[in-house]
């Protein structure tokens, strides 16, 4: 049997044709399309058919019902938004269609089959534009009442003044903030540091990489504190494409020390582990929602 599996991104879609043990025989990318919803649905349908599969499942941003396959809200997709889309898919290409969130994509795979697996409580942070979230239990993904549980970008990291978005985790702490730190401190255009050149510098040992870098896992840490507290998990993985550097995990791991010595009371440590699946990791999980 073969699926086809879709993660929906804000710039582009990346689909694959994958077996039940989640192996990729074909894989693409295509331009997410944002114009209107009618070309959105015709791209993703289009694609099914060549694809010579049996069903479809679709990861994508936003609060998802799964079980009814509606699109609550859906992020920088806004044409997705109070879309029944499994029923409009369904109906277009005659097949099963799931969908997820893809934060809760990146943790079913997780806790099926990589880092998170061998756990019965575990929470999910995905960093990059934005911060998707997920807890695990069970090797299930818990969704809470209104399927928004585990969404952690909308917490608030300061009650100084009124609600402002540039309070929130995900302005403060999505993978952009940390580029326009460093790029404030080096008086440079936020749009002439890219990732690349900001984890550059820190292998040099550059000041105010290092400083940066320092300041930004602290209030990552001080999330991952209280999450613990709430939650309790035993193992918190993180992803997004930052991940794939060691000094990321490690200095939220030391940072994340400095908050437990400084506690009055002592907690358990929680681990800290990168995901394991990294760019596939909302495509395996999309698949594992579909054969749920």
């Amino acid at each position: 049997m073969k699926i086809f599996v879709a993660d929906v991104g804000g710039t582009f879609i990346k689909h694959a044709t994958m077996n039940e043990k989640a192996e990729i025989f074909e894989r693409g990318k295509i331009p997410t399309p944002i114009e209107s919803h009618e070309k959105f649905l015709q791209e993703i349908a289009g694609l099914y058919k060549l694809s010579d599969c049996e069903g479809l499942a679709i990861s994508l941003p936003g609060i998802i019902d799964s079980e009814r396959g509606f699109c609550e809200t859906s992020g920088a997709i806004e044409h997705n938004s109070k879309k029944f889309l499994a029923d409009e898919l369904k109906n277009l290409c005659g097949a099963k269609v799931t969908l997820e969130n893809d934060a809760k994509c990146a943790a079913l795979a997780e806790a099926k089959i990589g880092n998170l697996a061998d756990v019965d409580a575990g929470f999910v942070m995905i960093f990059g534009t934005a911060i998707g979230g997920a807890f695990v239990k069970g090797g299930e993904v818990y969704r809470g009442k209104n399927n928004s549980a585990g969404e952690i970008s909308y917490t608030m990291q300061s009650l100084e003044e009124d609600f402002s978005d540039k309070k929130i985790f995900a302005e403060m702490c999505g993978v952009p903030a940390l580029l326009k730190m460093y790029a404030d401190k080096k008086n440079l255009p936020f749009e002439k540091i890219s990732g690349e050149d900001f984890f550059c510098a820190v292998e040099q040992k550059d000041f105010d990489a290092l400083n940066c870098l320092e300041k930004f896992t602290r209030q990552i840490a001080i999330k991952i504190f209280n999450i613990q507290m709430i939650l309790d998990p035993e193992k918190i993985a993180i992803g997004g494409g930052i991940s794939a550097q060691k000094v990321f995990i490690d200095s939220i791991r030391e940072s994340l020390e400095k908050v437990y010595k400084n506690c009055l009371v002592t907690f358990p440590r929680v681990e800290i582990v990168p995901c394991k699946f990294r760019n596939d990791a909302n495509l395996i999980g999309a698949l594992f929602r579909w054969l749920a």
